[in-house]
């Protein structure tokens, strides 16, 4: 005979309600008593029909989490990152590419497939402060990255511009004066290639070095090929470079094949930095000193905001952006076999949806 969730209550010496709390995951339970219903769960054998429960509260037991690409590491890693986080919470992950196509980014908002799932964590490339009205939705949302601030939803975003002003310094601090950024995207205002060039010239201000246009080299999409294509020509022009900060890892490590192509050493001619400390820069050839910008917080926190959304919480909006490291590896002079170490860490914070993107960096 199966076990039930009164065996349980009965075992653990608390009510039904007790019971359900705790396999639902409620966050308001005494841990003496919740570790009581744990126990008990355990001894008994006891397991939760996901199935029924989700037909009794109308749910799917799903979430959405909507990307530009998986082929791009950050968004591999964040997908993985949200994956355990929802998976901690007893909820599965539906995964869908926009392409950062506005089309696509569109019908994300306008619901199309909402039956499927019960709320969507949305990360938009494509849509900006235009379309802030068409994040007024009747389904639970959170948007990830930073390209619309204001929207009428949760929002889990990076420290981008002070991060990349922390990086910037970083390179500064070893000596460096002729820092070349990759990736920069022309005219962009809102968007973390906007953001982060932002960080980078109040670095060479503070630390009272010119802005040089000619070290700010465009790339297209964020990928390794366009890192490599971006550093290549600045490389071939023969302007004078000592130091690079890739906007992305992606891009970071195409810059170092251009330089290992042309035989410029790295840290010791030239020093590099990218953004987003994924996993494959610890295994580059020097290890790639990075901005770590807290990603497994970012997914863990937007599950969180998520689920309370789905739960039916009224809180208002909320801006988020968890901590975030400048970790320093070979690239930029950390000597080989010494790992890695933090060499800047910057405080996470809670903010309005009202804040603007600069004024908050």
């Amino acid at each position: 005979m199966p076990v039930t969730m009164h065996d349980v209550a009965q075992r653990a010496g608390v009510s039904v309600k007790t019971v359900s709390n705790v396999v639902n995951r409620y966050p308001h339970i005494r841990a003496e008593t919740r570790q009581r219903v744990e126990e008990a769960i355990d001894h008994l054998g006891y397991r939760l029909n996901v199935s029924a429960r989700n037909l009794r509260i109308r749910r799917t037991g799903m979430i959405t989490l909507n990307v530009p690409e998986l082929s791009l590491p950050y968004f591999a890693e964040l997908a993985d990152s949200v994956i355990r986080a929802a998976d901690e919470r007893g909820w599965t992950v539906l995964i869908e590419q926009t392409g950062a196509e506005r089309a696509r980014e569109l019908e994300v908002l306008a619901g199309g497939r909402r039956h499927l799932t019960d709320g969507v964590l949305f990360s938009p490339l494509a849509l900006g402060p235009d379309d802030l009205g068409r994040f007024d939705v009747d389904f639970p949302l959170v948007v990830l990255g930073e390209r619309v601030f204001g929207a009428r939803a949760d929002h889990v975003t990076m420290n981008n511009v002070e991060a990349a002003r922390a990086a910037t310094a970083h390179l500064i601090a070893t000596g460096r004066r002729r820092i070349a950024v990759v990736g920069a995207h022309a005219g962009e205002v809102i968007g973390s290639a906007a953001l982060r060039l932002t960080g980078y010239e109040r670095a060479l201000a503070d630390a009272g070095i010119p802005l040089d246009p000619a070290l700010v080299g465009e790339a297209g999409l964020w990928h390794r090929s366009t890192g490599a294509e971006t550093m290549g020509r600045m490389l071939d022009s023969g302007v004078e470079i000592d130091a690079v900060f890739a906007l992305n890892d992606a891009m970071a490590l195409g810059a170092l094949h251009a330089l290992h192509a042309r035989r410029i050493d790295v840290p010791g001619d030239v020093a590099l930095i990218g953004f987003d400390d994924v996993d494959d820069v610890r295994y580059s050839v020097p290890t790639i000193s990075s901005v770590d910008p807290g990603r497994d917080d970012i997914a863990r926190t937007a599950v969180e905001l998520l689920v309370e959304r789905i739960g039916g919480t009224e809180k208002p909006f909320r801006r988020i952006v968890p901590g975030t490291r400048i970790v320093g590896r070979e690239s930029t002079g950390g000597a080989p076999g010494d790992g890695e170490k933090a060499v800047a860490v910057l405080p996470g914070r809670v903010e309005g949806i009202e804040v603007s993107p600069l004024e908050a960096g």
